[in-house]
C-alpha cells in the first residue's frame, strides 16, 4: 500500500473509531441555548464557496430572516455579505470559527465520481465528525446535514413512496453511499454524545442542477439501460428546491429526517416518452456482470451497485416538509427537461464519459456493446497499454 493510501486508510479508521483531533476540540467554548423567539439566527455554512453551499450562502445572505452568515470553505467565495473563514473542515480550529452561530449547515462533501474513493471517504466522514463535535463545543444548537434519499436503498419491495422513517436499507456498493450511511450514523449518535444538540438531515432525490452523478450520467447514454424484470421509478430534486429546503431547516421550520424531492414520480415508460431516448433491455446477469467487470478493470467509475438505483423504486413522500408548509417549485417533468439540456452533447456509456470519436464507435457497435460501452472502453485501455 502506498503512502497516500495508508494515510487515507488511517483517516477512515480514525473517523469511524473516534478522532484524535476530536479530542483536541474544547468541550465548551460558549453556553448552549436556543435563540430567543423571534431573534434572527446566525447561520454558518460549510462548503460555502461551491455547489449547493454557494447557492445556500447567497440565499441566506439575502434573507431578512437571517441575522448573519458565516461562510467556511477551503477557498473564499464571492458572497461578500458573508463572513468568510478559509480552512479545511477537518481542522479542529473550526470550533473557534463557529462561536456565536446558532445553526450550522454542513455541505462540505466530496462526491466526485472520478476521485479516489478512500480519500473521499476520509474527507467526508472525518469532516462531518469534526463539524458535529465543533458545533457542540461552540454552543451551536442545531446542525443541518445533507445526504441523499439513496440511503433508503433501491429494492423491489420498497413502498412507493417511502415514508421518511422507513428503514435505511442501502449498502455501500453504490458510489458514495457508504459515506452517506456513515454520516447518517454520526447524525443519530451526535445528540446522544452532545445533549442539547439537534441534528436535522435532508435526503434529496436525484439531484439536478449543475450536478454530476452516476444517476445524471444515466441520461447521457445513447440508450437507457433497463434491466429485464425491474421496475424503475424516477423522482428528481432540483438544486433550487434543495436550497430552499435547507433554508427552511436552518430557520427551524422543520426538523428530523426530511426527504426532499418533486411531488410524485415518473415510471420508466414516461421517462422514455419525455426524453425521446429508447431503452435497451438486458438480462440482469448480463447488465450486472458487465458493469462489475468494467469497474473492476478500472474502465468505469460506477460500480455495479449503482445499477440498483435504475432498477428498483426508491422514491420518497416528503410529507414532513409538506406538513411544515414547504413545497417544491419544480415538477419531475421540468427537472428532467433541464437535465436533458445540461447533458446535451455529452456521451456516456457505463457511467464513463467518452470523446466524440469513441461515442460514435460505440453507437455503431452492436446493441449490448453500444449500451455498456465495452468496445470503446476496452479499445482505449488496449491503446493505453501499448503506449507503456
Amino acid at each position: 500500500m502506498s503512502s497516500p493510501d495508508r494515510e487515507a486508510d488511517r483517516e477512515v479508521r480514525a473517523a469511524r473509531n473516534g478522532s484524535a483531533r476530536e479530542s483536541a476540540i474544547p468541550r465548551a467554548l460558549a453556553p448552549r441555548g436556543m435563540p430567543a423567539r423571534g431573534r434572527r439566527p446566525v447561520v454558518a455554512v460549510t462548503g460555502a464557496a461551491r455547489g449547493v453551499g454557494a447557492l445556500l450562502t447567497r440565499r441566506l445572505a439575502a434573507s431578512e430572516e437571517i441575522k448573519h452568515v458565516v461562510a467556511i470553505d477551503e477557498r473564499r467565495g464571492d458572497v461578500t455579505e458573508a463572513q468568510w473563514h478559509v480552512l479545511d473542515v477537518r481542522d479542529p480550529v473550526i470550533a473557534e470559527k463557529l462561536r456565536g452561530a446558532d445553526v450550522v449547515v454542513h455541505l462540505a462533501l466530496d462526491l466526485d465520481l472520478e476521485g479516489d474513493a478512500a480519500a473521499r471517504t476520509a474527507y467526508n466522514v472525518r469532516g462531518t465528525q469534526t463539524v458535529l463535535t465543533a458545533a457542540a463545543a461552540a454552543g451551536v444548537h442545531r446542525v443541518v446535514l445533507c445526504t441523499s434519499a439513496m440511503v433508503y436503498g433501491a429494492h423491489p419491495d420498497n413502498d412507493v413512496p417511502l415514508a421518511e422513517d422507513a428503514e435505511l436499507r442501502a449498502t455501500a456498493e453504490a458510489t458514495g453511499v457508504g459515506d452517506l450511511l456513515e454520516i447518517e450514523r454520526l447524525a443519530r449518535r451526535a445528540p446522544r454524545a452532545h445533549p442539547g444538540l439537534n441534528v436535522t438531515v435532508l435526503r434529496p432525490a436525484v439531484l439536478v442542477g449543475g450536478t454530476d452523478t452516476a444517476l445524471t450520467r444515466y441520461f447521457e447514454s445513447p440508450r437507457l439501460l433497463v434491466v429485464a424484470g425491474s421496475r424503475p421509478t424516477w423522482q428528481f430534486c432540483h438544486v433550487e428546491d434543495l436550497v430552499s429546503a435547507l433554508e427552511f431547516a436552518a430557520l427551524e421550520k422543520a426538523e428530523g429526517e426530511l426527504a426532499v424531492g418533486c411531488d410524485g414520480w415518473l415510471e420508466q415508460e414516461e421517462v422514455e416518452e419525455l426524453t425521446g431516448i429508447r431503452r435497451m433491455e438486458l438480462p440482469s446477469a448480463v447488465a450486472l456482470g458487465a458493469a462489475s467487470r468494467l469497474h473492476r478493470l478500472g474502465l468505469t467509475p460506477s460500480p455495479a451497485g449503482d445499477l440498483a438505483y435504475t432498477m428498483h423504486p426508491w422514491v420518497v413522500s416528503g410529507h414532513r416538509l409538506h406538513d411544515a408548509g414547504w413545497r417544491p417549485r419544480w415538477t419531475n417533468e421540468e427537472v428532467l427537461a433541464e437535465l436533458l439540456e445540461e447533458v446535451a452533447g455529452r456521451h456516456t456509456v457505463a457511467g464513463r464519459r467518452l470523446g466524440r470519436k469513441d461515442a460514435t464507435a460505440a453507437g455503431a457497435a452492436g446493441a449490448t456493446v453500444a449500451l455498456l460501452g465495452t468496445a470503446a472502453l476496452v479499445r482505449r485501455a488496449r491503446k493505453a497499454r501499448r503506449r507503456l
